[in-house]
């Protein structure tokens, strides 16, 4: 392997990282502020991220398998940990489906949406270079598997996007019932990413994210 293609593996595995612990991070917020201000679609955001640090950690491991050898296939782990990521996004969608309908029938209003507003922004602007960065390696290393977990980092942005419209709804109009539905275009991308890591766990090839 030549000093230019390992250099590209180098940012590749710093880009995982960075992955992980802006996802636990971002977590750790989202879910502190859901609770607080009782905000269904923000704390299922904020699980969502956690899930999200599983599947990162998986990444890395792929990534310093590709790095070692490029043409290997899944580990055991890397299989594991999408079994494990799948199972968990299958959770999240069950448990805000039940919480999305209680909040339905109870008319439940949270308390404020705007840490909601300014946490999507953050992760819009953050998963959007992340996007960028994975991309632009993975085409330099000719890598169908970097350029896939581009894509569903890309699918990150889609569910802040999700957030930052039904937060802005709440907040502009108090209606109510927006909370609920954010949630429920949470669970369905959920629900697809949590098939699509299960699907992945079945071939030891590597396949691509929705």
């Amino acid at each position: 392997m030549d000093a230019k293609t390992q250099r590209y593996y180098t940012l590749a595995l710093w880009l995982g990282w960075f992955t992980v612990l802006y996802n636990l991070l971002e977590g750790v917020v989202s879910v502190l502020f859901g609770l607080q201000d009782e905000t269904l679609t923000l704390f299922g955001f904020g699980i969502d991220s956690f899930i999200e640090v599983l599947s990162g950690i998986g990444i890395v491991a792929m990534v310093l398998r590709m790095r070692a050898r490029p043409d290997s296939e899944r580990s055991r782990f890397e299989r594991s940990a999408l079994r494990i990521t799948g199972t968990s996004f299958y959770l999240l969608s069950a448990g805000l489906g039940v919480t999305a309908v209680y909040n339905l029938i109870v008319g439940h209003r949270p308390g404020t949406t705007v840490p909601g507003i300014v946490i999507a922004l953050v992760s819009i602007a953050a998963m959007a270079a992340l996007v960028t960065a994975k991309r632009r390696v993975g085409r330099a290393l000719n890598s169908a598997p970097i350029l896939a977990d581009a894509n569903c980092t890309l699918v990150c942005i889609y569910m802040s996007i999700t957030l930052l419209v039904s937060s802005l709804i709440y907040q502009t109009t108090g209606f109510a019932i927006v909370d609920s539905l954010g949630a429920l275009v949470l669970i369905y991308y959920s629900f697809n990413e949590g098939g699509e890591a299960f699907e992945k766990a079945r071939n030891a090839s590597e396949g691509n994210c929705g």
